[in-house]
């Protein structure tokens, strides 16, 4: 829902300036945090708010989306893949970004982050004054196991068993402690590569057993120095 302000720019109380690192929402550790900005920060600000997000790779900002706002994904340093549902053609898209690129949300898209560089920083800015989040973790650990079990024809006690580690919001994922095996990222062709900016990836085109592929992070994912830029490694696909 939009919001108009009808501040009183003569108030004694008008803010123009932030500092975000006095607001940092969530953090995973000293590497991986998300600070805010709305119009409970700034209250000059009328449809417009922000996260400032700092990832090291391999962090996931866990699926997730936003009922009330379209999203706009900056990458200022680093590289990741913003990865969408298309709720219309029911398509999983995947789009790299790296410094000076951005990927678009729309309002309701179900969508999730995958850092693949040390070091990244991008800002996801929103046309509402506060972003409003419902986060998978959530939606998994609320749901009554035999409600999802009934209704998806699963073993309720596997269901519970896989699903009893969440404890709460993950946000950034992995959670701390986690000792996962075998993570790696999406699989993105060379023919993809190619086309980056302007072709998204879709998950149907890939086998399902090779969707996260040993060669994409060894070829693709390979953590570029500050001079070569991620794009940089494949000629073309920015000219």
């Amino acid at each position: 829902m939009n919001v108009t302000s009808y501040m009183d720019y003569t108030s004694p109380d008008i803010q123009f300036t932030y500092d975000l690192n006095q607001n940092t929402v969530f953090k995973k550790d000293p590497s991986n945090f998300i600070n805010e900005l709305s119009i409970k920060q700034l209250n000059t600000l009328d449809n417009l708010s922000l996260l400032d997000i700092y990832l090291s790779k391999t962090n996931i900002i866990e699926p997730h989306y936003h009922q009330n706002a379209a999203e706009l994904i900056y990458c200022i340093c680093g590289s990741m893949v913003v990865s969408i549902l298309n709720p219309f053609t029911k398509e999983l898209l995947h789009f790299p970004i790296c410094p000076g690129q951005v990927a678009n949300v729309p309002q309701g898209w179900w969508h999730y982050e995958v850092t693949t560089q040390d070091n990244t920083h991008v800002l996801a800015i929103f046309n509402a004054p506060v972003p409003d989040t419902i986060n998978g973790s959530d939606l998994l650990r609320l749901t009554p196991a035999n409600i999802l079990a009934h209704t998806y024809c699963l073993d309720e006690s596997k269901v519970k068993n896989t699903l009893s580690p969440i404890k709460e919001t993950t946000v950034i994922g992995p959670p701390l402690g986690c000792c996962e095996q075998g993570y790696s990222y999406p699989n993105v062709s060379h023919q993809a590569q190619q086309g980056y900016g302007s072709q998204p990836y879709v998950s149907q085109n890939y086998p399902a057993q090779g969707y996260y592929s040993q060669g994409y992070t060894q070829q693709y994912l390979q953590q570029p120095s500050v001079q070569q830029p991620l794009y940089s490694q494949y000629p073309g696909i920015r000219e």
